[in-house]
């Protein structure tokens, strides 16, 4: 049983094949195994967005975990998720509509036992590795951005630098024509409130 239905996945699958970039083969004997294909990454990785669960637990004979690690990396860096993740808000504000007159954003703290670049000690478990998580909610309770940083970060420098995608976020409202200068401007008003 698929974990997204045929007639919601294959547009999306359309609209993220034209984003990855064209991938030049230059292994010089030309010897090593056949790169698993684009579709079927794309189809594990959209079942673990939904399903959750570990990269092993999804893996099969088609594809292993490893291989659907070092794909979503290249994708990221790429910038193939960034893009999609923009076409897809700007895609949910034609049809539903953001409400982008309350913003919000709010963070929880969690365990990062194995470290990273976005980790840091955690003040509420006695200095051991951890990860903040600041998300950013429009007015309907829609996540239109996350910012991770180090769980020793305080919230409103975070505010202040780029609440993740919310300086990404390119959306004209459909309800609220004034663009992005006026999101940032509100996220600023927001970040001198929560000092």
């Amino acid at each position: 049983m698929p974990a997204v239905p045929a007639s919601f996945i294959e547009p999306l699958w359309v609209q993220f094949q034209v984003l990855i970039p064209a991938r030049v083969d230059t292994h010089p004997l030309g010897c090593h195994r056949r790169r698993v294909p684009d579709r079927v990454v794309f189809d594990k990785l959209v079942a673990r967005l939904v399903l959750g669960g570990s990269y092993q637990a999804h893996a099969d004979d088609r594809v292993s975990a490893t291989t659907l690690r070092a794909r979503r990396d290249e994708w990221i860096t790429a910038g193939v998720v960034d893009r999609l993740e923009q076409a897809a808000l700007e895609a949910y504000d034609t049809v539903v509509g953001l409400d982008l007159r309350d913003l919000v954003v709010d963070g929880c703290i969690v365990k990062a036992p194995c470290g990273g670049d976005n980790t840091g000690k955690s003040p509420v478990d006695r200095a051991k590795s951890g990860l903040k998580r600041s998300l950013l909610v429009e007015g309907a309770g829609t996540p239109i951005g996350c910012e991770l940083a180090g769980a020793n970060r305080h919230d409103s420098p975070l505010l202040r630098e780029d609440p993740g995608a919310a300086e990404q976020v390119r959306v004209r409202p459909a309800r609220d024509h004034h663009g992005p200068p006026r999101l940032r401007l509100r996220l600023r008003r927001h970040a001198r409130a929560a000092r």
